[in-house]
């Protein structure tokens, strides 16, 4: 495993990029069976938690195929979700019918957004997949607003061995 997927050497994020473009139409299915359908449960969590309002600025990374945005939006806060992968991208426009979400292609190590911008800044099951997750916290923080929000979901390896074979397998 070590060479594989989750390995920190320089073609790790082309990897990534590849596994999430190959996935990108059955991503949400995914993440239901992984998750015996919880992922909706803790994203609904992490909404709560940004507690946005009407009229602040949100930036969701590695936004997927864009629940998270939507649900800010639909809170009232204005979107932008950002993702490397377009296939992902392209799967979240889909969805955008009924929302004036903003996704960009882009790069969570680099958002290319101003400094102390955005009220709200989230990550869901992105982190993990940063080539450096302490660059992706730098950035969370440079385009976050003096006393802004940064959430962060994820979740790591089960200590209930069953589970954890499941996962890892």
């Amino acid at each position: 495993m070590a060479e594989g997927y989750f390995s920190n050497n320089e073609t790790r994020a082309q990897r990534v990029r590849e596994l999430f473009n190959a996935i990108a139409p059955r991503y949400d299915f995914i993440n239901d069976l992984q998750s015996l359908g919880l992922h909706r449960r803790w994203k609904k969590r992490l909404v709560k938690l940004a507690d946005p309002n009407e009229g602040q600025r949100a930036l969701d990374l590695c936004c997927g195929t864009g629940d998270i945005a939507f649900a800010l939006a639909q809170r009232g806060a204005d979107v932008i979700g950002i993702d490397f992968s377009q296939p992902m991208l392209d799967q979240a426009a889909v969805r955008n019918s009924e929302s004036k979400v903003t996704f960009l292609h882009g790069d969570a190590l680099d958002t290319k957004q101003p400094d102390d911008h955005f009220d709200l800044v989230t990550i869901a099951y992105g982190l993990r997949n940063l080539t450096n997750f302490k660059g992706g916290l730098r950035e969370m923080h440079r385009v976050a607003k003096p006393g802004g929000k940064l959430l962060v979901l994820d979740f790591g390896k089960p200590s209930f061995a069953p589970w954890r074979w499941y996962f890892l397998s």
